[in-house]
């Protein structure tokens, strides 16, 4: 098991290298000179050639690169040329948000897709199974910000049920919070239920035609039994990676839902740099982003190595 996790490392390593490049060259390839922004409305000459010798703008790409990548695993991700405030610090605000989103979302996701694919697959052919089919087609096909629009004007303005904008921490109010954020998961939501009441149902079709499913109902169990505990857990295995990897993705910022619902996330935050050419924001979002999808799925192959007891007797 180890010797798996040390393989998985190495490899996401030169992954993460990769990525740092791409990163970097991102502020390269973007418009504009940050240095001048730095400058101000001045652009004093003086006050300019300081500022590129400070963050060695003056040194080969290369040098930078390796200068920029020095202050990345100290931990230091640039300021704002905006505000002024480290990067660091403002994903640190902004990363609680979009977790609690993201969790909201596979939550709900979850509740929905997993036991509408186990009913789809056991109704195989029936209408349950066409319904099923039918809602997941369609959450997968309706675009987030309708949805989201409709959900603002059906449940905010129309009943009054819910605020349609704005965020509330969990820590200052509990119940503010989950009224701000329920419509945006619902939203995220509904298209990774889709994904997955079609992932589970097409797992749970093929065990259900194994040989060790027609072994437990040839020796008398119930239905509910041979569905539960024998074909579902093993069904379970490609639906956790699935998962794990959507959720990775939920954590790279939901830019168009976030947006319409004004979560102050790290979707809204990385569209904002980009329209106020706050380019180390920029770079700090999407190499934080980048990292955490490639940690999650490396979380995702060792989880599923743990459930699998066949894949461990290979290792």
């Amino acid at each position: 098991m180890m010797r798996f996790v040390l393989n998985r490392v190495l490899v996401a390593i030169p992954t993460l290298i990769l990525v740092s490049i791409f990163v970097f060259m991102l502020q390269k390839l973007l418009p504009g000179d940050p240095i001048l922004v730095m400058a101000g409305e001045s652009r004093d000459p003086a006050t300019i050639e300081m500022l590129r010798e400070r963050y060695h703008m003056n040194d080969p790409v290369l040098m930078q690169y390796f200068y920029w990548l020095g202050d990345v695993l100290r931990g230091d991700l640039g300021r704002s040329l905006r505000t002024g405030l480290p990067v660091s610090d403002l994903i640190l605000q902004k990363l609680p948000v979009t977790l609690q989103l993201a969790v909201m979302s596979m939550i709900f996701a979850m509740l929905i897709g997993v036991p509408a694919g186990v009913i789809a697959a056991v109704k195989r052919g029936t209408l349950w199974d066409y319904l099923a089919n039918g809602v997941a087609l369609s959450g997968l096909s309706v675009p987030n910000f309708w949805l989201g629009i409709m959900l603002i004007l059906l449940v905010s303005v129309n009943l009054g049920w819910l605020p349609a904008s704005g965020y509330e921490s969990p820590f200052v109010d509990p119940w503010r919070s989950l009224q701000t954020t329920i419509m945006p998961a619902i939203v995220l939501g509904t298209a990774i239920a889709g994904t997955l009441m079609r992932h589970t149902r097409s797992a749970m079709l093929g065990v259900l035609q194994a040989d060790y499913v027609r072994t437990a109902r040839a020796k008398g169990l119930s239905e509910k039994i041979v569905v539960l505990r024998h074909a579902f857990r093993n069904a379970l295995l490609p639906i956790v990676t699935l998962s794990a990897v959507m959720f990775g993705e939920l954590l790279a910022g939901a830019v168009l839902t976030e947006q319409i619902f004004t979560i102050p996330g790290f979707g809204k935050m990385i569209v904002d740099a980009v329209f106020n050419r706050d380019y180390a924001v920029v770079q700090g979002v999407v190499l934080v982003t980048a990292t955490s999808f490639i940690v999650i799925n490396l979380l995702a192959d060792v989880l599923y190595v743990m459930l699998n007891p066949r894949m461990r007797a290979t290792l």
